[in-house]
């Protein structure tokens, strides 16, 4: 039974030192706690993470301190894996072969090491996760970038310690010529703490290193013009700015990583993407069945095959697409939903002194090499010193033996011993025991005339040396001014081009935005307030008396009343009779087919009951500047800044104050110096300058825009500009072309001038819409669904009191009931049986 302990014995409990540990009494979270720590320290010092000054873990540390023993270097034969990790697990590393083999494998992966440390002969594995072959088949020696970091070890630049049996000394840290942290980077985990730290480029490094030496007080901006960012041995695509940048600050961050893929169009029809390089760390086959697995589930519907064409080390996988594919919107599906895209972590944590763990940004990374390197020089140098003295010392015993040789030989042959001869050697010319025994060493050929001016050469040229390297110890600006040079050194021959490229702007989560193609498209609108979205281009183009296509399938009494078109990625502001606006983006709408009768927008906006869309208008999301004016049925118009709406909430904005009755019916984007046409059902028009309604806020009520007649409505309110014609569409489908040179402008608030003559024959207007340069194509709707596409040139040019033409052929219980003025397409003409002209 143990004996009692006093306080003091309790509070150390475990004794690892021991040969065999004794149970005690003690505090069991004492004793936890004690472990716990000491295991670890043991972890985090001696396995996971790498000493800031070689950027090495102790195991890369030992196999390269092997190979450098036992001589396998990079301009000698290869020789066998198992050897190599068997004398690293004999000497230093006792944790097992598979640990030491896999970390040997790794530093010999170019697709893992920047710069890698070993050369590798045999299956070292594959950027596809095949593992290497076993040590007993691979062969491997140490790379010319490991021959650099253990540059000057024999010349004590570095302390040694007792390997784990005391029986081998190891290196604590590596001379290391360069920054090898931040040239291959490291990833560990240790006990309660990791670090992961890109690769970069070489020749940048040194360039912040070199920048940070001549300006020791340099902030991480100044060095961040050298290190443009990480640069992966696979390439790809860094998104930075300031996510990079505080990354580099603070040693903490996350950027994003995109692989290089490249759309191709095929000679014989097709497209296909290549993708070309991957981000750093993805696994090629992984990578693969993600992507046929979103195909298998339909998660990605536009890829018909999918082949890894990869060869060389050269990454090259061929994604095939189906004929009716986005290949813009596939790509981004590629990103969004695989590691095509991913994050890089930043967490630099590296050992400081050897013992320290601790988080560095870039300046302390580099400043931590910088006074390293200054003691491997400055231990260099004295060693060299010591040794150019010591020669020194001898070759001057030698010169005093040659040039007194007859004095010498006498005293030697005088002598019982050659003890006895170095003794007296000693006491008549006041040598040093080392010169003496030199002096009884030295052969006789060293009598020679030739030999005696060599020993005389060395020395003096000993002396300039020993001159040389006290003036380096003296100066530590010569201490840099090395560094400087040996860097240099380390450029021309190690530096390469940036695989990697860094684009200096952030880049987010993909939206739907960049998931759908950007194309023109036209949003139809039923007076029951059903929506839908459909390709322009679908709306083929017809010779003018065509009789059209079916466009929209409607319900019983329910008409197409509003048309807008613009692109999938515009804004679409709804504007309902209440004096509300919402706002969606054109792929927000429903696609439909032509005969589809679209989606209740009360489905996309939150409506009122009783509240309708009236009116609504694409928008270019790119604009930012300009008013939108209004008009209500009564005829009042109001101007209010498009910048009030740029924060439209889900919920709606107020945009008008209406009286009792009136409602909200057109709005235009205008610039504030444009001309209203304001027209009725009558054949009225009133034109007066924008510039007579001043700005208002969204709240305000507006002022008269004209003067209705009794029985008369508004029909339309549009901008129209000096030289440009307008276009009037009746009922019945007869239309033409006016100058708008022919519309006199007057104060606003009067009744207007005849626009169009209006007759049982035409039917009342239906729309007057401005054209800007005659090139444009109209898109007519009737109440029954029918749809026609005519070019505007086709439509005979008029005056004002004339009925028009017959643009539309409707059966006698339909009528038109909508307008809109489209972009031409160049789509072939199709005229249809029974057109006219």
């Amino acid at each position: 039974m143990a004996k009692k302990m006093n306080k003091t014995q309790q509070k150390s409990v475990v004794n690892f030192d021991a040969p065999y540990r004794i149970l005690e009494d003690g505090n069991v979270e004492n004793v936890m706690q004690d472990n716990f720590l000491r295991y670890s320290m043991s972890v985090i010092v001696s396995r996971a993470l790498p000493d800031i000054r070689d950027g090495l873990k102790p195991v890369h540390r030992r196999i390269l301190h092997s190979m450098n023993e036992n001589n396998v270097r990079s301009g000698g034969r290869t020789i066998k894996s198992a050897r190599i990790t068997g004398d690293v697990m004999g000497k230093y590393h006792p944790h097992g072969n598979v640990a030491i083999y896999d970390a040997m494998v790794r530093m010999a992966q170019d697709w893992q090491m920047r710069y890698p440390l070993i050369i590798g002969q045999g299956n070292f594995g594959s950027m596809d996760g095949h593992g290497a072959a076993a040590e007993r088949y691979t062969e491997a020696k140490m790379h010319k970038h490991a021959e650099a970091l253990l540059e000057d070890i024999e010349k004590e630049t570095v302390d040694f310690r007792d390997n784990y049996d005391g029986s081998e000394k190891e290196p604590v840290v590596l001379p290391a010529r360069l920054p090898n942290l931040l040239l291959n980077g490291q990833v560990g985990i240790a006990v309660g703490m990791a670090t992961s730290i890109p690769p970069h480029n070489l020749t940048e490094v040194v360039g912040a290193t070199k920048h940070l030496m001549d300006n020791p007080d340099a902030e991480t901006a100044d060095l961040l013009e050298f290190v443009k960012g990480p640069d992966f041995p696979t390439g790809g695509v860094v998104y930075g700015g300031p996510v990079l940048r505080q990354a580099y600050e603070t040693g903490r961050g996350s950027v994003v990583v995109r692989g290089i893929a490249e759309i191709v169009e095929q000679p014989k029809g097709g497209t296909q993407i290549i993708i070309s390089e991957i981000p750093y760390g993805l696994n090629k086959a992984t990578f693969i069945e993600k992507i046929a697995e979103l195909v298998t589930t339909k998660r990605i519907t536009s890829i018909s095959d999918i082949r890894d064409q990869t060869a060389r080390g050269e990454v090259k996988i061929v994604i095939y697409l189906k004929k009716d594919a986005y290949p813009n919107k596939v790509l981004n599906q590629l990103y969004k939903m695989t590691p095509l895209q991913t994050s890089f972590s930043f967490n630099v944590v590296a050992l400081v002194d050897g013992v320290q763990p601790k988080v560095l940004g870039l300046k302390e990374i580099l400043s931590e090499f910088i006074k390293h390197r200054q003691v491997v020089i400055r231990r260099r140098t004295e060693f060299e010193l010591r040794a150019a003295r010591a020669r020194a010392h001898i070759l001057e015993g030698l010169k005093i033996a040659i040039d007194n040789i007859d004095e010498v030989i006498k005293i030697i042959r005088g002598s019982e011993s050659s003890e006895a001869a170095q003794a007296n050697l000693i006491e008549r010319f006041k040598l040093s025991e080392i010169q003496a025994r030199a002096i009884l060493d030295m052969p006789l050929r060293r009598l020679a005339a030739l030999e005696r001016q060599k020993i005389e050469d060395e020395l003096r040229e000993l002396l300039k040396l020993i001159d040389t390297l006290e003036g380096i110890l003296a100066d530590p600006k010569k201490i840099d001014k090395i560094i400087h040079d040996e860097l240099d050194e380390s450029v021309e021959k190690f530096g390469d081009e940036r695989r990697t490229q860094v684009i200096n702007s952030e880049v987010g989560k993909l939206g739907d935005e960049e998931l759908i193609p950007d194309e023109q498209v036209v949003i139809t609108m039923t007076q029951a307030n059903y929506v839908k979205r459909t390709l322009a281009t679908d709306y083929r183009k017809q010779n003018r008396g065509g009789k059209g296509k079916r466009g929209v399938t409607t319900r019983e009494e329910d008409i197409v009343e509003h048309v807008a078109a613009l692109s999938t990625h515009d804004y679409i502001l709804f504007f309902t009779n209440k004096g509300r606006v919402f706002r969606l983006r054109g792929y927000e709408i429903p696609a439909a087919g032509l005969g589809a009768k679209g989606t209740a927008i009360v489905n996309l906006l939150q409506l009122s009951p009783e509240e309708t869309v009236t009116t609504m208008i694409g928008i270019s999301k790119k604009e930012e500047n300009g008013f939108l004016f209004m008009c209500t049925a009564r005829g009042t118009v109001k101007k209010t800044p498009y910048s009030a709406y740029q924060n439209v909430r889900s919920t709606g904005l107020i945009t008008i104050k209406l009286d009792d009755g009136d409602e909200l019916k057109w709005v235009r984007l205008s610039s504030g110096g444009d001309e209203i046409l304001i027209s009725t059902a009558m054949g009225q028009a009133m034109r007066f300058d924008e510039a007579n309604v001043r700005p208002m806020g969204r709240n305000s009520r507006g002022v008269r825009g004209i003067r209705l007649r009794a029985g008369d409505s508004v029909i339309s309110m549009d901008l129209v500009r000096p030289k440009s014609e307008i276009v009037v569409v009746s009922e019945n489908g007869y239309g033409k072309r006016t100058s708008i040179d022919q519309f006199t402008a007057h104060t606003r608030g009067g009744v207007g001038i005849r626009a169009a003559a209006v007759t049982n024959k035409t039917g009342k207007l239906v729309s007057v819409q401005t054209l800007i340069d005659g090139t444009e194509e109209l898109l007519l709707i009737t109440a029954g669904g029918q749809t026609i596409r005519v070019a505007a040139k086709e439509i005979s040019k008029l005056g004002r009191a004339t009925q028009g033409v017959r643009i539309m052929r409707m059966s006698n219980d339909d009528t038109v009931v909508s307008l809109a003025v489209v972009t031409s397409q160049p789509d072939d003409e199709e005229p249809e049986e029974g057109s006219e002209g």
